[in-house]
């Protein structure tokens, strides 16, 4: 598989295990139109890789990933905008395909989307200094893109919906304690970690792993089926309400928005 078309993505093999590294450091690897559109390719390629057995996900940079990127929001055609829940549907359904384990590793913030692909992995590490949050609702969305699916069934309803509809960031340590992620890492071992367990992922019983993987996905199948078209549905609407042009308009002065609830 030859992976050097992509541009916002850093892609290593080494040995069994395929490193991915979200690729836009000077933006925090905020998602934009390129990035969203690799996103939605690679995981269907990444299955079809028999040389690959374990996946570790991760961020170029001091942030995994910041979530969108508000300045391809404002400027987003409607095109554009149509083709970007196709690609978020897609990258949803396509990550729970991969028949190999995929780690994250959180090395920074991971917010929105960004925390959607942390924790639809498999396995999820985190450096002691990453915080983790789904802030769509700061700027006026739904949490349409898994975020309504992910954190629910990770943590249960009554917290999720309070992260959700806050849209607040929680430390390394927190999200390990309420079960959102399986563990916290010193900065300097994440990687180190995150490549160990992958390694000793792809080195065991492939069919036995991947079947294990099938199983248990099953379950969150049912669920991403169940609420993922409604909060994507949702989600779009939202981008074309005033109080998220005025969010993406107060980020870009550097000033506080002013919402209407319209």
């Amino acid at each position: 598989m030859d992976y050097t078309r992509y541009k916002t993505l850093n892609v290593e093999k080494t040995d069994k295990v395929l490193t991915v590294t979200l690729n836009r450091p000077h933006a925090l690897n905020a998602v934009n139109l390129e990035l969203h559109r690799e996103l939605s390719t690679i995981f269907a390629e990444i299955r079809q890789d028999a040389e690959v057995h374990a996946v570790v996900l991760t961020g170029a940079g001091r942030a995994f990933s910041a979530g969108g990127d508000l300045t391809w929001f404002q400027q987003m055609t409607s095109t554009e905008l149509d083709a970007l829940f196709f690609e978020a549907r897609k990258l949803i359904f396509d990550l729970l395909d991969v028949e190999q384990p995929v780690i994250a590793a959180i090395n920074g913030v991971a917010v929105g989307l960004g925390a959607t692909l942390a924790l639809f992995s498999d396995i999820i590490l985190a450096a002691r200094s990453a915080r983790i949050g789904d802030a769509h609702v700061l700027v006026g969305l739904v949490a349409g893109d898994g975020g309504s699916v992910i954190w629910p069934w990770l943590v249960g309803a009554a917290r999720a919906k309070e992260f959700l509809m806050t849209g607040d960031l929680i430390t390394a340590q927190e999200a390990e304690r309420i079960g959102l992620i399986n563990r916290v890492v010193p900065d300097e071992a994440l990687m180190p970690t995150a490549m160990e367990l992958a390694t000793k992922l792809a080195n065991a019983p492939t069919r036995a792993i991947r079947g294990t993987k099938a199983s248990v996905n099953k379950m969150l199948r049912d669920s991403v089926n169940l609420v993922l078209d409604s909060s994507l549905a949702l989600e779009k609407e939202t981008f074309r309400t005033a109080d998220h042009r005025e969010a993406v308009a107060a980020f870009l002065e550097k000033r506080r928005p002013n919402f209407k609830g319209t």
